[in-house]
């Protein structure tokens, strides 16, 4: 497939380049700067990303931009753009203060193919300590900006292929004419062609799947979220009854959520098989406190029903997971200039245990790209529309030690706050929500006596990935309705509070 190679330096916003030249209807790929493949065929253009560091570090990261230049169209971002500066010759001077911001950029080269759609005067956003004080011999200025001097620039030698620079961020929000500078590259000035679509993709990864899979059956555990859920609806049209699905209850679900999503996948027509093993995990867990500890039980319980499940099959060779493309990325980079917050489980780490295949039909979509795959499919929209919820379900939103009895408060708070929210119509504008029980009692007055109970903290957050996201502005009459419900209809809480941080600095789970 025809494709934007994007280089990643490391930028907090690599990956939202990526998802514009999705929006596009083109493909592309995210590979660290220190392992990324040489362009062939099928690679129309090559975007360098932003980055923390700077040219001037001791240690910068840096790329071999000779075996790029005249092979294919290469544009650089912010970073990118200073790195083609330096190593061609040109002057990159650290700023005295960091510039960052809206800015006004001002077109010096009218009729350049990149700029030809943006408007005189187009605001952009600015996000970088350094500067490019002189251009390479051998390039122009096409833009300057209220706050610098080259803002835009681009190679004089247009019978090769061209090599363009922009001191700012297209791809942030804040650019206003952003999206027309990336079609300009990748549509005009690359050639590439905008088919990437759930149609598309539908039909080229059931012909992948019946290619990998040939006659073998493909073992899949369903979580009842959306990546899983559109993984077997993908695998059941490619193959059939030949998926094999199973859908665990650890006794950390949602409340009532074991029966009501096993019964949304029988309508759906799946093979799948409901397993109660919540004594297992909440025996296994009890007394721990440490958040890695719960997840690596959990996980070491959930290899556990993996092959008792598959010693049910007969020649069980797949192990498909509803990885997607952020946890690709994140997993890749944490051995390039990028840090992770933490490992995904589902990228890798089952299968070497289970000695199985693993095959990962979304393994190269975003989230929203995710969702539209699966209204092409036809999956129900209680299921598509469900907020996202962590593997670990409940564990990680009960701090401290878990007990049945925490669990059971947990999820009837929790279902108060997500019933209300759909309730008021708010469910769906909201990316993700849930409470979460914290270690600390406080003191409270309820009729004549003195309590010393429980609180509970409401978090909701609004994000198109999960990879930033900032806290839902939610009514203040609705946080006191909830509120007030928690509080009177469950013994033990006598306080609720709300998380307004956002990540980053803090992520959307407290653990």
């Amino acid at each position: 497939m025809e494709k934007i190679l994007i280089i990643d330096f490391g930028s907090q916003y690599t990956q939202l380049i990526a998802r514009r030249v999705r929006e596009l209807n083109i493909y592309c790929e995210v590979h660290p700067c220190n392992h990324y493949p040489n362009p062939d065929t099928s690679v129309k253009g090559v975007i360098l990303s932003g980055s923390p560091f700077s040219v001037h570090d001791t240690a910068f990261p840096d790329i071999d931009l000779s075996a790029l230049i005249g092979e294919v169209p290469i544009m650089g971002v912010c970073y990118g753009a200073q790195l083609i500066a330096k190593k061609l010759g040109g002057h990159v001077m650290r700023s005295q203060k960091r510039e960052y911001g809206r800015a006004i950029i001002h077109k010096v080269a009218s009729e350049d193919m990149l700029l030809h759609d943006v408007q005189e005067g187009s605001q952009v956003w600015m996000s970088h300590g350094d500067t490019i004080t002189e251009l390479p011999s051998g390039f122009e200025l096409i833009a300057n900006s209220s706050n610098i001097e080259i803002a835009a620039f681009k190679s004089t030698d247009l019978s090769g292929m061209p090599v363009y620079g922009l001191q700012f961020h297209p791809e942030v929000m804040h650019t206003a004419d952003g999206m027309k500078m990336l079609r300009s590259f990748c549509v005009l000035i690359c050639d590439c062609p905008q088919e990437w679509t759930a149609t598309s993709f539908i039909e080229h990864a059931i012909e992948e799947i019946k290619k990998q899979t040939g006659n073998d059956p493909v073992l899949l555990a369903l979580s009842g979220g959306v990546d899983s859920t559109v993984t077997a609806a993908l695998l059941h049209r490619a193959i059939g009854k030949k998926l094999f699905c199973f859908f665990v209850n650890n006794g950390l679900l949602r409340k009532d959520e074991f029966d009501g999503v096993l019964k949304t996948y029988e309508q759906m027509g799946l093979n799948i098989d409901g397993i109660d093993a919540s004594d297992r995990f909440l025996n296994a867990l009890e007394g721990i406190s440490d958040p890695e500890t719960k997840r690596k039980i959990i996980g070491e319980h959930f290899i556990r029903v993996f092959e008792e499940e598959a010693h049910k099959l007969n020649k069980v060779k797949w192990l498909a997971q509803g990885t997607i493309y952020p946890d690709v990325i994140e997993s890749i980079t944490v051995h390039g200039p990028s840090q992770t917050i933490k490992s995904h489980h589902n990228v890798g780490g089952l299968p070497e245990k289970m000695h199985l295949k693993v095959i990962e039909p979304l393994r190269l979509l975003f989230k929203d790209e995710v969702r539209r795959v699966g209204k092409e499919l036809g999956i129900p929209n209680e299921i598509l529309n469900r907020h996202p919820f962590p593997g670990p379900g409940l564990a990680i939103r009960i701090l401290g030690p878990i007990t049945r009895e925490k669990i059971q408060l947990l999820q009837q708070a929790d279902d108060i706050f997500i019933s209300s929210l759909k309730k008021h119509d708010l469910y769906d504008k909201v990316w993700q929500a849930g409470a979460i029980l914290l270690p600390v009692q406080s003191v409270g007055v309820m009729g004549d006596e003195r309590t010393y109970e429980n609180v509970i903290c409401l978090r909701a957050v609004e994000s198109t990935d999960g990879m930033t996201a900032d806290w839902s502005h939610l009514p203040y009459s609705f946080l006191a309705s909830v509120s007030n419900e928690i509080i009177n209809n469950l013994k033990g809480i006598n306080r609720v509070v709300y998380d307004i941080s956002s990540k980053p600095p803090s992520t959307i789970e407290w653990e």
